[in-house]
């Protein structure tokens, strides 16, 4: 059997849209209630107040309106004015992607780069914010999908308090699928969404925001207002006799709702350790099957997404095309500077069972196979599931 273009996925195991749990495609279709009916307005708040306790910020969450690129702009907009100095940490794709937002307030933008497939070193931070005591923002990303990689943003976090300069991190991909809160990794700003390890579909932003990073945008005179890029406008909508300063996405919001209490309900530290036995599940199958992960170290491996290496004289794209067209599994590609170069096996919300790993060797074997590039998928299966019972 081979699955058409045209035909629904059976699996779809990437990086981001995942698929969504049954409980947030459930709040979805609850009703849509008018957004200044008491109702609403009692159920933002405590949607709010039930992300407090999982974002860790020193302030009330932030929901911007958008998916998490919006919650990105923004806060490039908001935090960055002319004079800044802004150090950006450069581990993949998407961390070098934010200089282009930070660049257009004016600020000079100092990088920090390593090779796509290693992190960022915090000595090597300290270092630099001692050439540039100047530096007045650090912004890093702590998961870079299109390499699967991991910064140690807690470790970051302290070289940067410790310098005075205030934080941002990019945690789109890995909050809820790894341990991460502004709080303990010293975090002035976290960006992030539900759309990834919450198992929701993409259209809202979190932010997690410091005293030290809100008076920061009050004082900036280029930080938007009454503009879809505002912050500032949102800092008490969460308060039920707030205005909103435009009309909410009322039905995501009862979809995170159901997010957020399926992921207190198991337990945070209960839904990181199966988003990391998947990934560890699905490396060690990678590895039985004479397959290369792309992170130079395992260390630097994600627990959230599994980045393989493209084996010598395989297409990536005709790759993927081919495990979808026999299996219907979709995969990720990479991006950028990873495009054509890895192929992105993604461990998030409901895909986040150690099973799936199982799915997507299988595929990625046959499909190899069926390229001409053999490989033991047998070998690989059984090495999942030892991982599996292993625990």
């Amino acid at each position: 059997m081979r699955y058409a273009p045209s035909d629904l996925p059976v699996f779809t195991l990437t990086t981001g849209p995942v698929d969504a749990y049954p409980a947030v495609l459930r709040g979805l279709a609850s009703t849509v209630l008018y957004d200044y009916d008491p109702a609403f307005q009692a159920t933002y708040q405590r949607v709010t107040e039930k992300l407090a306790t999982v974002v860790q910020a020193e302030t009330m969450p932030v929901i911007l309106h958008g998916e998490p690129v919006l919650g990105l702009e923004a806060a490039a907009a908001s935090l960055i004015g002319r004079g800044d100095v802004v150090l950006n940490l450069v581990s993949g794709v998407y961390a070098k992607g934010f200089e282009g937002w930070a660049a257009r307030s004016g600020a000079e933008i100092v990088e920090l780069a390593v090779p796509y497939d290693r992190v960022i070193d915090p000595a090597d931070v300290a270092r630099v914010l001692a050439e540039r005591p100047d530096v007045t923002l650090v912004a890093a990303c702590h998961h870079d999908t299109p390499s699967g990689t991991v910064n140690p943003v807690a470790e970051i976090g302290a070289v940067v308090r410790r310098h005075g300069a205030l934080f941002l991190v990019d945690a789109v991909s890995s909050f809820g699928g790894m341990p991460v809160d502004a709080r303990s990794a010293a975090i002035d700003f976290l960006v992030t969404g539900p759309n990834k390890c919450l198992g929701c579909p993409p259209g809202l932003s979190i932010l997690g925001i410091s005293d030290r990073a809100w008076a920061k945008m009050k004082a900036n005179p280029q930080a938007p207002r009454a503009s879809i890029l505002s912050i500032l406008d949102w800092e008490d909508a969460w308060r039920a006799d707030k205005p909103f300063p435009f009309t909410p996405s009322v039905a995501e919001i009862n979809g995170l709702e159901a997010a957020i209490d399926l992921y207190l309900t198991e337990g945070p530290e209960k839904v990181w350790a199966r988003h990391a036995l998947t990934a560890r599940a699905c490396r060690a199958g990678l590895k039985a099957m004479g397959l290369a992960i792309w992170p130079a170290e395992e260390g630097f491996a994600s627990p959230t997404c599994t980045a393989v290496r493209t084996p010598d004289g395989i297409d990536e794209a005709q790759l993927r095309a081919e495990i979808r067209a026999r299996y219907g599994v979709v995969l990720s590609s990479g991006r950028g500077e990873t495009l054509g170069r890895l192929t992105r096996i993604g461990h998030m919300g409901p895909t986040a069972q150690p099973l799936h790993a199982v799915v997507a060797l299988t595929a990625l074997g046959g499909a190899l196979a069926g390229l001409g590039h053999r490989v033991d998928v047998g070998a690989g299966i059984a090495a999942a599931l030892e991982a599996i019972d292993a625990g």
